[in-house]
């Protein structure tokens, strides 16, 4: 393994990598083997990064996954998704593709950003999330799921995800949903998997509240 390689650690590509990661989880944590135990095997959740992934990720801030979905298709249908058409777009063209007019400004701004997607993928976690959120519209919390997901790093846990507030709540059995610091110290010992933790937590979320008769 190369320098650069040893600063970006260890990355997920498969869902071998995703099953030894919830094998160590489980192993350290008997708390992750019994949700393990009733989630089945994690998903890979891997997606493409890139201009398009971001720009997805700004799309589906504060609004449903129906209504984002229906938005990111209507940008694909009059070429809005890549970095040039978006720059040569009017912000009415945008806005008739159902944009807001503060995500209009956010997809603008992120598209004169000059970001070196490519080289993302080379860095440390940390710098790279220093330099999305660096873009205006881009949160920690988008950061680190771009980070996980898009470029799959294996060591980074998105704490402000308030999904994965309650289910580390149900699952550990706290008097209280913990909050983003607090869950970022609970997240420490789970390093170097805290991206597969997220994963089994996530997955954990959704059955507990499949059981309790909720769809969300």
């Amino acid at each position: 393994m190369g320098a650069g390689a040893s600063m970006v650690g260890r990355i997920i590509t498969s869902d071998a990598c995703v099953a030894e990661g919830a094998a160590y989880l489980a192993r350290i944590e008997p708390r992750f083997a019994v949700a393990l135990a009733q989630t089945g095997a994690l998903p890979l959740r891997l997606k493409d990064d890139g201009f398009a992934a971001l720009l997805d990720a700004i799309v589906s801030q504060q609004i449903s996954v129906a209504a984002a979905a229906s938005i990111s298709q209507r940008l694909k249908e009059v070429q809005l998704i890549s970095v040039a058409d978006v720059q040569a777009a009017s912000e009415d063209d945008l806005r008739a593709a159902g944009l807001s007019r503060p995500k209009v400004h956010y997809v603008k701004d992120l598209a004169q950003s000059g970001l070196d997607y490519a080289a993302l993928r080379h860095m440390p976690t940390q710098d790279v999330i220093a330099q999305l959120i660096e873009i205006k519209g881009i949160g920690r919390w988008t950061a680190e799921i771009y980070a996980m997901f898009s470029l799959g790093r294996a060591d980074v846990f998105a704490a402000g995800d308030l999904a994965l507030q309650e289910a580390a709540k149900i699952l550990f059995e706290l008097d209280a949903r913990p909050t983003e610091k607090a869950l970022n110290v609970m997240a420490e010992v789970w390093s170097p998997w805290r991206a597969v933790a997220a994963r089994l937590l996530f997955a954990y979320y959704r059955v507990t509240k499949d059981r309790e008769g909720i769809r969300g």
